[in-house]
């Protein structure tokens, strides 16, 4: 039976011991991002879980101090006529990361298994046929080199009614939300038996599912981000002296007489 995670039962954090706690972690991404540039690394992280879990927020925190060079992210939209013709995980393959680079999916090839199944998007032909078929590929890009870290983020019912609720009532989170999402939220118990499935046949020793309770979205980004230190052997790089020059001198130059256009500044 899925148990989730109870560590986060703990008061919410504030926002002042958050930023405290995440600033070395941003500084080990970075090394690691000097790390996968130097050794021509290749790193894919993998963010699914139920709606409202918190993936964009988890995938923000990562990238929020690294170059976008470095880690990029990919949210493929609906596929196109073209791509439905395919092999199923054929438009995710030309994603995956080369030398020096950091490939986040938010949401991946898993769609298949989640809501795809659930929502009717697939058979249940299609959808056993994946997750047959998905330890092999996932084998072939272990076995090429590639780092794979896979999570599944958790959210409880309640925490899940809270966040689509505040979707609606707040006009900044409005484009989060989707018919979709309200049809999914009527199916609960769907999606956890499909979950439950993709963990039976797609956790395996070369690429296990790490799963993650993130009802307090503060320390689940803290937890998510030390476990994916954790799981790549990076070694941080020697830091050379760095001294500012100096500035050259202004050799007569003045402010030029054109008028520019100032934003206002009401703030």
């Amino acid at each position: 039976m899925f148990e989730p995670g109870t560590r986060q039962r703990d008061a919410p954090l504030k926002n002042k011991d958050y930023r405290r706690l995440l600033r070395p972690l941003h500084a080990e991404l970075v090394a690691l991002q000097e790390w996968v540039k130097s050794s021509g690394a290749r790193i894919c992280v993998v963010f699914e879980g139920r709606d409202t879990a918190g993936k964009g927020g988890v995938i923000k925190a990562i990238t929020a101090r690294v170059s976008p060079r470095v880690f990029r992210v990919v949210a493929l939209p609906a596929p196109t006529e073209r791509e439905k013709s395919q092999m199923y995980v054929q438009r995710y393959l030309s994603y995956l990361p080369a030398a020096g680079e950091v490939v986040i999916f938010d949401r991946s090839w898993y769609n298949r298994a989640g809501v795809e199944r659930v929502m009717g998007f697939c058979t249940d032909e299609q959808a056993q046929h994946f997750l047959q078929l998905i330890p092999a590929v996932e084998r072939a890009i272990v076995d090429s080199g590639v780092i794979l870290v896979k999570y599944w983020l958790e959210v409880s019912e309640e925490q899940q009614t809270l966040r689509l609720q505040s979707r609606i009532d707040d006009p900044r989170k409005i484009w989060k939300l989707s018919e979709l999402d309200l049809e999914s939220y009527s199916r609960w118990y769907d999606y956890a038996r499909a979950r439950d499935e993709m963990f039976r046949l797609t956790d395996t020793g070369w690429a296990p599912w790490y799963v993650a309770t993130n009802d307090d979205k503060k320390r689940g980004r803290l937890n998510i981000i030390s476990h994916l230190l954790s799981r790549v052997p990076y070694e941080p790089l020697d830091r050379p002296d760095v001294v500012l020059p100096k500035r050259q001198s202004a050799h007569g130059y003045g402010a030029p007489l054109q008028p520019l256009h100032w934003i206002p500044t009401p703030y």
